[in-house]
Parts: structure tokens; C-alpha cells; sequence
């Protein structure tokens, strides 16, 4: 069973696969005080959430399965003149999501704010993959979710306190989309977990909420979603306002769903997507006109031997990020 542990962090930075962050357009002051803990936030979008609630004063606990990813945005953040504190655990298992927010909460207090962003995804065709490729992504993405919620909910209605759940989802949660089944099936269940527990925890002063961002160029997924320009312009197109979202575009709506500007919206999940879902489906529905010789093909060539997440067969393949599943 995996196991989580904590580490005293040095001073030093150590470069990472995001820039700094822009100045400010939030008070200094926004989070001040707060715990948030952001799953997945040692590489990618998980690590610019990371870095920017550090920003605006918040205190910052990482999880993930990679503790040098996770320690890189644990320096980052110090170099930065932050708090943060890393743990490491596979989500997918409750006891070490419990064993890893205790770690976290030992050195930054209380966790306050949650941000469900671990996740994992493959392109596949949907008859190829097996329970064991299913499993993967379906338990990193909506179990992970799910325990980390209900951890940090278990703490918050003990205490008597109120807390903040800030879920990534993906718009494809809605309209579905073909060769991301398990991802579409497991990001649709934590949209409905998000409103299922707006209700139900309403009364304990628990909001929850979720972001659906369209296409966001990251090192991590870009190169396995996107494999080829063409494509890369057929996403493209399909966005009225012409481009794909940046770090930024994210960053801003999580501090501002996580943070007291947004203290009375509870239960939704806000699309931002430059208006792609409204002009269209699932971002890889168009492939369906492809031979399936040539899709099968070209899944095979994005999966490259990797040691953590099995692929559609079951065999080895890649730890998705969808958005981070460092």
C-alpha cells in the first residue's frame, strides 16, 4: 500500500516546468492563513495552482506519486518566499490520501481548501482497453477525488468548520467524447459529486465547485493528446475566440472560486473554454472519420514505455495529466 511521508524542504530553487507568476492581478493578502492542498501539484496546471494561491498567502501542501516533482514545487514556492510542504501518495488509496493530509496538516495546520487536480487519461479505442487501463484513470481521477473530498469533508464537519473543494474537471464531462472514455466517464462523476455535496455539506459551510477548462497546452498532456500539428489546428479552430487557454486563464477563476470573493456560489462547474464546448462536442470526436488502422496506430506511437500507468492494454503506459497526474 503506498505510504506517505513529509521532508524538510531547502531554500534553493529548483527549476521547474513553469514560470514564475505574472504580477498579481489578487490582493497579496487573498488566501492569507488558508491550508490549501492541491492533488497532483508537483509538474503542470496542479503546480501554477500551487505556486499562485502561495502567492496571494497561502500556506501550500502538494500530493502526488513523484516526491522529486512534488519537492521541486515545494522549492519553487520557498524561493518564492512562501509556505509549502510535500506528500507523497497514490490517491487512488484512501488510508494514504488520510496518512498524507495529516503529514501536510502537521506542517502547515488545518487544511482549509482542497483542489481535486490529479488525474490521469490515455487515447485509446474504447473496445481496446482493458479493466486494468480502465481502472487506472478511473481511480486516480474520481476515486482520488473522491477520497480526498471525503477526508478533508470528515475534518471540516468534526471541527465544526467550514472548507473550500475546488474540483478540475474538463468540458468534455458533459458532452462526452470519443477515445477518452474513462477519462470522460471519471470527470463526469466528479462534476456530479460536486453537486451532489454542495447540497449535502451546504450546511456545515462547505462549498464546492469545479473548473472545465478546454485545451491547455502543458508539457505533460500536449505532447500525448496532440501528437501532430494538424490536429493541434483542428482544436484550434473549433475555439471561437481563436486560441487555447494559458495557465493564467485558469490560475485567476481558482483563486477567485477558491477564495471569499466567491462566498456564495456553491455547487457549479464553470466551463472556460474560450466557447469551444457551445460550438461543438468532445475534443476528439472529428477523429472518428479516421481509419481505425491509422488511429490505432497513432495511440500506440503516444504511449511510450513508462513504469506507472498501464495503458489501454493493461501493458505499461503513460501517467496521464489531465490536467497533472504528478
Amino acid at each position: 500500500m503506498a505510504q506517505s511521508n513529509i521532508e524538510p524542504m531547502s531554500d534553493e530553487r529548483v527549476p521547474g516546468d513553469d514560470a514564475p507568476p505574472d504580477p498579481e492581478v489578487f490582493p497579496a493578502t487573498l488566501l492569507e492563513g488558508a491550508h490549501v492542498v492541491v492533488t497532483g501539484g508537483g509538474s503542470g496546471l496542479g503546480r501554477s495552482i500551487a505556486r499562485r494561491c502561495a502567492a496571494v498567502g497561502a500556506h501550500v501542501g502538494v500530493i502526488g506519486r513523484r516526491r522529486g516533482r512534488l519537492d521541486e514545487t515545494v522549492a519553487l514556492v520557498t524561493a518564492a518566499g512562501g509556505t509549502a510542504a510535500a506528500a507523497s501518495a497514490d490517491i487512488k488509496h484512501a488510508d494514504a490520501v488520510d496518512a498524507a493530509l495529516a503529514a501536510l496538516e502537521d506542517h502547515n495546520g488545518p487544511v482549509t481548501h482542497l483542489v481535486n487536480n490529479a488525474a490521469g487519461n490515455f487515447l485509446a479505442l474504447t473496445e481496446t482497453i482493458t479493466e486494468r487501463g480502465f481502472d487506472a484513470v478511473v481511480g486516480t481521477n474520481l476515486y482520488g477525488s473522491f477520497h480526498a473530498t471525503t477526508a478533508c469533508g470528515r475534518r471540516w464537519i468534526e471541527r465544526g468548520r467550514g472548507g473550500t473543494v475546488l474540483s478540475i474537471s474538463t468540458t468534455y464531462a458533459a458532452s462526452g467524447s470519443a477515445y477518452l472514455v474513462p477519462s470522460a466517464v471519471s470527470k463526469a462523476g466528479i462534476e456530479a459529486l460536486t453537486r451532489s455535496l454542495a447540497v449535502e455539506w451546504g450546511r456545515h459551510g462547505i462549498r464546492l465547485n469545479g473548473i472545465a477548462p478546454g485545451p491547455i497546452p502543458t508539457e505533460g498532456a500536449w505532447k500525448r493528446l496532440v501528437p501532430d500539428d494538424a490536429l493541434e489546428e483542428d482544436l484550434r479552430a473549433r475555439i471561437p475566440l481563436g486560441r487555447f487557454g494559458t495557465r493564467d486563464d485558469l490560475t485567476h477563476l481558482a483563486l477567485f472560486l477558491l477564495s471569499d470573493l466567491s462566498a456564495y456560489i456553491t455547487g457549479q462547474i464553470v466551463s472556460m473554454d474560450g466557447g469551444e464546448h457551445l460550438a461543438t462536442g468532445g475534443w476528439f470526436n472529428e477523429m472518428a472519420r479516421r481509419p481505425k488502422q491509422e488511429l490505432a496506430a497513432m495511440f500506440a506511437a503516444m504511449r511510450p514505455p513508462s513504469r506507472d500507468t498501464p495503458g489501454p492494454t493493461g501493458t505499461p503506459g503513460p501517467a496521464g495529466d489531465e490536467p497533472d497526474g504528478s
